[in-house]
């Protein structure tokens, strides 16, 4: 089972727009509204795949009941803690040259009662066949370690395996726990080793097996229109990215990221889970907003994926 724990879910709202005018008008056309947030986003590619899924998190006010409502009509399961504070909604801008501006809130805040009863659902669903899933902004009132006290307490816990998906000082922090499986973008990986923009893919790889070496079992570093590439303790792979009309990016490496909890709880082999994750991510970015892939998409792009073992 894979239970996803998104600390800072929101509404997505994503529009279109001619062109992003700082200081002006700026009128928007083709509003679409999705229950957002990375976790969310996984679980719902989950689903779409087949799997088994709860969806966890904080939930407060009238957007976190709207988004728990669009759960629903998902059939996602789910259990959210309740908070005083309102779930927050974020606006996300194509232009029609395709370019994305992201205007996020920063979320509730968290009062340590309602972490703690958190904290309790998580424990009770940790076993040895569960895979969580941690990712995205954190909200107010958690501190940067959080991830990096959940990896432990969770891999603590009956052997439940933890994927973390997350950026800047969370994902430094969670680096020291470790998590079993890491999905930084190009930017998040240079980020990290305080790397040059213009860095070669020769040492990104070698940038993933030095963080294999912190205790970690995979690394998927996407790449966005340059594909991505997979790293493990038995081998490394590059995948060339596929040909398919973009109209969102938004949840395309949440995407990612489904499809490769997806194979592991399923147990598929590596290079399965490589291809499914390359497919899954390339339709997600097919579709409007974050809604999710369609599955004969997925299968159909499958077929396209060229894994080279480097």
């Amino acid at each position: 089972m894979i239970v996803t724990v998104t600390l800072n879910p929101a509404l997505d709202k994503t529009a279109h727009v001619n062109r992003v005018c700082p200081g002006a008008l700026n009128r928007l056309r083709d509003v679409v509204v999705d229950a957002g947030g990375k976790g969310v986003n996984v679980s719902v590619v989950v689903s779409v795949l087949g799997g088994k899924t709860i969806a966890s998190g904080f939930a407060g006010g009238s957007t976190g009941e709207e988004l728990l409502l669009r759960l629903d009509k998902r059939a996602i399961p789910h259990d959210f803690v309740r908070t005083a504070g309102t779930t927050r909604v974020n606006l996300k801008l194509i232009d029609d040259e395709g370019a994305l501006t992201e205007l996020n809130e920063p979320g509730a805040l968290i009062s340590p009662e309602e972490w703690q009863t958190l904290e309790k659902k998580l424990y009770s669903l940790a076993s040895k066949d569960t895979i969580f899933v941690l990712s995205g902004s954190l909200p107010r009132g958690l501190g940067t370690d959080t991830y990096r006290n959940l990896c432990l307490a969770l891999r603590g816990r009956e052997g439940a395996r933890v994927f973390v998906d997350a950026d800047g000082e969370p994902l430094r922090q969670a680096l020291l726990a470790p998590p079993d499986y890491i999905k930084p973008n190009r930017y998040e990986i240079l980020q990290y080793f305080s790397a040059p923009p213009d860095t070669p893919e020769t040492q990104l790889v070698e940038f993933c097996g030095e963080l294999l070496n912190k205790g970690l079992s995979f690394v998927a570093l996407s790449m966005g229109e340059d594909g991505a590439v997979f790293v493990s303790k038995t081998a490394s792979y590059r995948a060339p990215p596929l040909r398919v009309p973009v109209r969102s990016t938004v949840g395309a490496g949440d995407s990612m990221v489904a499809a490769l909890a997806y194979g592991m709880d399923r147990g598929l082999s590596q290079e399965r889970c490589m291809t499914l994750a390359v497919a899954a991510s390339a339709g997600a970015v097919t579709t409007e907003g974050t809604r999710p892939p369609d599955l004969a998409l997925v299968r159909e792009l499958e077929a396209q994926v060229q894994l080279r073992r480097i």
